[in-house]
């Protein structure tokens, strides 16, 4: 059944992204475009999810706001992919000294709620999307390495790499050749939850002003924008919030899915 679920997750997916792509296009106006004689129109034939409080059109908006989601899906699992696992590799390989620094200062950061974290980096630097995308990939970091760290450990004490060093082979083509692909399936696993993390922590960034700015077209921001309507208009934060609610859902069972591909004992 998971396997089944993971399909339609996936096929949801891909449509978001070609959403994202061909925005220009199937969007049926620009975002920021203003129609002063349809303030707070409820959904209608000329604006199928409604306008905002300037005239905005919501659909165009929410098409638009996908791309601004891939974005921070790439930019912050880049940021978190790259540096967690090299972090986690080189503790596990090298370990003593090494390992006890940076593990302790992991512990020290994950003693932290990710979104917390962020909040704090994204103060110091300033409000704004690129801030928000890069504080919520160091947020994230910790726990990538953390995880990556116990996987390499028990490759660490098999066999073919205690062979491998026997001979003469050097750290680097142990790390690449033997250490990086045994830890793919658990890469893969994390970077595809870790995707719905980063939608959720940036949209909270957004919300609260910190993250992307007006007059972008962000779904955080939507949210924030639609609060001050729910009673008299329900479709700002309404349609913002089902959007972001789908796509984390999405991500989240096709993740489980792929655990248990690459876990077979996980399942049940």
């Amino acid at each position: 059944m998971s396997y089944k679920r993971a399909k339609y997750c996936l096929a949801f997916l891909f449509l978001i992204v070609i959403i994202g792509v061909f925005a220009p296009i199937l969007a049926p106006y620009n975002p920021n475009k203003l129609f002063y004689d349809a303030l707070l129109q409820p959904p209608s034939k000329e604006h199928l999810l409604g306008t905002d409080a300037i005239g905005r059109d919501t659909l165009s908006r929410l098409i638009y706001g996908v791309r601004v989601t891939l974005s921070v899906s790439v930019f912050a699992l880049g940021i978190t992919f790259v540096a967690g696992t090299f972090i986690g590799l080189i503790c596990a390989y090298i370990g003593g000294v090494v390992d006890n620094i940076l593990m302790r200062i992991m512990d020290i950061l994950l003693a932290l709620p990710s979104i917390i974290l962020a909040l704090a980096i994204v103060a110091i630097l300033g409000p704004s999307l690129t801030n928000a995308m890069l504080a919520v990939g160091i947020a994230s970091i910790p726990g990538f390495a953390r995880l990556i760290r116990g996987a390499a450990l028990t490759i660490k004490s098999s066999g073919y790499v205690e062979a491998s060093r026997s001979i003469g082979s050097s750290h680097s083509w142990i790390l690449r050749r033997q250490f990086l692909p045994n830890v793919t399936g658990v890469l893969i696993v994390y970077t595809t939850l870790f995707i719905g993390v980063a939608i959720l922590d940036t949209a909270a960034l957004s919300f609260i002003g910190l993250g992307a700015q007006p007059p972008t077209s962000e779904w955080g921001t939507m949210l924030s924008e639609g609060k001050d309507y729910l009673y008299e208009a329900w479709w700002l934060a309404t349609f913002p919030g089902l959007a972001i609610t789908a796509v984390v859902f999405s991500v989240n069972f096709l993740g489980d899915a792929l655990r248990d591909v690459f876990d077979p004992k996980s399942k049940g």
